[in-house]
């Protein structure tokens, strides 16, 4: 499972900037945020394990050439208020230039 954010290329190409949920402790980096108990239930997340979502890395995906999209893939769900401050903390990562993208193209 990854959270997700869309921007724009150089090209103006729609880019999916995918930043990781791990079970590995990121180490002290301002770039991340432990997903709360209830987040994990909403998404269907293991509740037993500690997990972060790691904003300063990311895969980089266009999707109108992407093989990764799994069309039956199970989706869950974050609540709005969690995702918003993912999407922020992404962001900063951004302006920061501290995010590491893979292209995954």
């Amino acid at each position: 499972m990854a959270m997700t954010l869309l921007t724009r290329n150089a090209a103006g190409e729609t880019e999916v900037l995918m930043v990781p949920i791990t079970s590995q402790a990121p180490g002290g980096s301002p770039f991340a945020m432990e997903v709360p108990d209830i987040e994990k239930r909403r998404a269907g997340l293991d509740q037993h394990l500690r997990l972060w979502v790691v904003t300063d890395e990311a895969n980089i995906d266009l999707p109108e050439r992407s093989f990764y999209f799994e069309p039956d893939g199970r989706l869950g769900a974050f609540g709005l208020q969690f995702t918003k401050a993912v999407q922020a903390l992404m962001i900063q990562a951004l302006k920061a230039r501290k995010l590491k993208g893979t292209s995954r193209r």
